[in-house]
């Protein structure tokens, strides 16, 4: 009897490491699947992040390239006055380029409202670039400028009215109309311009005038 109870002991050991052995195989090959996908997660993440990076960088680098040549459609406008009034001035662009403009400027930033043409003008003297648009330009697009706008301390953004082309950005005494928010020429435009060599206060703070 006690032979026979010695082996079902023997025998109940064998069954419970065999148990024991198949769920730790399971566990690793568990463990196996979860580090392993976690791995190329994070890996494919890694390769992401840094292929937006490249991408981005090759971007920047061509738009200061294409920033140091004319670009097209850009007109220039020369022998712009700059003396400061408080009286309504007529000028021959749409929107105006420069010329006898507010004693104060309109803060730099993005405004849903039109703004005040001869203080926006101040703002160029100061070195902005002033993004104007139409009121029925779609909301893709308007959310287009804002983002772009966001990313520059000298940006002026609002719509404007009765423009000639849906989308028109304007520096001291240059101006190009577009057709749409995300036409290429566009962030070459402010490449070249926001606080460019155009400026006739360059340095001069696009802060501490209105609120448009």
């Amino acid at each position: 009897m006690g032979h026979a109870r010695k082996q079902r002991n023997l025998d109940r050991s064998a069954i419970v490491a065999a148990v024991q052995a198949k769920q730790k195989r399971e566990e690793r090959r568990r463990n196996f699947w979860i580090y392993g996908t976690s791995s190329v997660v994070i890996l494919a993440l890694i390769v992401t992040v840094v292929s937006v990076f490249v991408v981005n960088q090759e971007t920047k680098s061509q738009i200061s390239a294409a920033a140091d040549k004319p670009i097209d459609g850009v007109q220039s406008f020369d022998g712009l006055s700059r003396n400061h009034t408080s009286s309504e001035v007529a000028y021959p662009q749409n929107p105006p380029v420069g010329g006898d403009h507010a004693p104060q400027l309109v803060n730099c930033g993005i405004y849903t409202d039109p703004v005040n043409t001869g203080e926006a003008l101040h703002s160029l003297e100061h070195g902005a670039v002033w993004v104007t648009y139409r009121a029925d330009l779609p909301q893709k697009e308007i959310d287009a400028l804002a983002q772009e706008a966001a990313s520059h301390p000298y940006e002026l953004l609002s719509p404007y009215p009765d423009l000639p082309s849906p989308v028109v950005a304007t520096a001291w005494g240059k101006q190009l109309k577009l057709d749409s928010a995300n036409d290429p020429r566009l962030p070459v435009f402010l490449q070249a311009y926001l606080q460019g060599p155009q400026t006739p206060e360059p340095g001069a703070p696009c802060s501490g005038g209105s609120q448009g």
